[in-house]
């Protein structure tokens, strides 16, 4: 056999040998689908199947992921020959988006690198130990009206002076005769052991300047006048140590945030008319 001719048949053969197995593989640049102007590519579909196969218990198949990334697209595409770009709805949640990506990308790395140790969460909790208490309250619906309040609170302030100031009778029985909670109502009052994340913040503050077993009124949160019994307050060692990480954690992402914006801030035109807002 002539030798160019045999270059070329070998040459040609390994051009079918390697088509053939472009179809079997599969380049990542091949086409998976085309939907109007928008191509999938092998690659692209491959790594978006990848992704939602590692975060899925029963990934679909590649078929039934492929049709449906095919109406994704067809949805895009729909929505925006509708103008729904423009949609104020639309925008502002593409504005949100935009927000929440902002802050994934400069701040992301920072938070997911946040540790924290057994000597700060010692420190929060010594100005935010967990405490027990038992409470009366007399309430008022949310959006009462001035009145309303007034007259919740002259109840309130009757049944502390008459019947708990100088009560000889046990805390827990004053609770079933007076208050209107009905859930602590069952216990005497007691709402178990809370820390300064899951109370309200007058009702805790009020708390944790008391002696165990003191009692005092009235304290005034959003659900109406409360009297208190401190019955308890726990040590870091027995305390919930979860919920104590947790609020350090955000803490200190709190005080990212703050310094980033501080200093983002510089760089832009901001006025406020505070008085506006009482």
């Amino acid at each position: 056999m002539n030798y160019i001719v045999f270059i070329k048949q070998l040459l040609s053969f390994l051009v079918i040998l390697n088509f053939s197995t472009n179809l079997l593989a599969g380049n990542d640049s091949d086409v998976v689908a085309i939907i109007n102007s928008k191509t999938l590519t092998l690659g692209e579909f491959m790594k978006k199947y990848n992704e939602v196969r590692t975060q899925t218990l029963n990934p679909p198949s590649k078929e039934d992921f492929l049709e449906d990334l095919i109406r994704y697209y067809v949805g895009l595409q729909e929505a925006e020959s509708k103008g729904l770009r423009n949609d104020p709805v639309i925008k502002e949640k593409m504005e949100q988006e935009l927000y929440k990506g902002l802050l994934e990308k400069t701040l992301g790395p920072e938070v997911s690198s946040i540790k924290v140790n057994d000597e700060q969460m010692k420190a929060w909790y010594k100005n935010s130990p967990e405490i027990r208490t038992s409470h009366i309250l007399i309430e008022f619906k949310p959006g009462s009206k001035p009145e309303e309040i007034e007259v919740a609170k002259k109840r309130a302030q009757e049944i502390y002076d008459k019947e708990v100031k100088n009560s000889k009778r046990p805390f827990e029985e004053l609770v079933r005769l007076f208050s209107d909670d009905p859930l602590s109502k069952q216990t005497g009052g007691d709402i178990g052991w809370q820390n300064r994340l899951t109370l309200v913040p007058s009702y805790y503050e009020a708390a944790l300047k008391m002696k165990q077993g003191e009692i005092k009124g009235l304290i005034e949160t959003p659900y109406g006048f409360h009297i208190i019994k401190l019955t308890g307050r726990n040590t870091f060692e027995n305390a919930n140590k979860r919920q104590i990480r947790t609020a350090v954690f955000d803490e200190i992402r709190r005080q990212k945030f703050n310094k980033y914006f501080e200093q983002l801030k510089k760089n832009y035109k901001i006025k406020t008319n505070v008085k506006l807002l009482k």
